[in-house]
């Protein structure tokens, strides 16, 4: 029995278990790798102690974060933890209409590095939804910022999300065709 229009475009417009697994496998390394390194953070140094890990170029520096970038609006942790929440949220649903693994993977990145930031927010001190993100990695020669694993993942998955934009991929992991111009 053929399938119908309506059911072939149904069964291409969701994702493979492939794709939905390379999203499932990078959103939990990153969330994995984010927490261990977190809680190696926590049990060997003080809150406030400088490693040199490559000397002037990178350091591990260990700080609680009760905001964003730069401790900004560090009384608006509810509104940090919102908006993790909705990213979280807006990944899923968003997951069910992409048809490439690249996609799924750049998905993946941002989904892991959310909520790895979203537990710190939700389980650590000092309390359900208030908790501060453990921030350790420290690189002076850039930008003045504090960060984790988990706010890498969401950087490297945003500028991938960006560049594949930028190049007219869509979900489905095909090049769109550039508009011919009339003359």
């Amino acid at each position: 029995m053929e399938d119908t229009p309506l059911q072939t475009t149904e069964r291409r417009s969701r994702p493979s278990i492939r794709i939905l697994a390379m999203l499932a496998a990078v959103a939990v390394g990153a969330f994995a790798l984010d927490q261990l390194t977190k809680a190696l953070v926590v049990s060997s140094m003080t809150e406030g102690q400088t490693i040199e890990a490559l000397g002037g170029f990178l350091q591990w520096h260990f700080v609680r974060n009760p905001g964003a970038a730069f401790s900004f609006a560090a009384g608006s942790t509810w509104i940090f933890t919102g908006v993790s929440t909705l990213m979280v949220i807006v990944i899923i649903v968003v997951a069910r209409r992409l048809g490439s693994k690249l996609w799924g993977a750049v998905f993946g990145l941002v989904l892991g590095g959310a909520l790895g930031n979203l537990f710190d927010r939700l389980f650590r001190e000092p309390g359900f939804g208030t908790g501060h993100v453990i921030d350790f990695i420290y690189t002076p020669w850039m930008l003045p910022a504090i960060y984790n694993v988990a706010d890498m993942c969401i950087v490297v998955g945003m500028s991938a999300f960006v560049l594949l934009t930028l190049f007219d991929i869509g979900f489905d992991g095909k090049r769109r065709p550039k508009a011919k111009k009339d003359a």
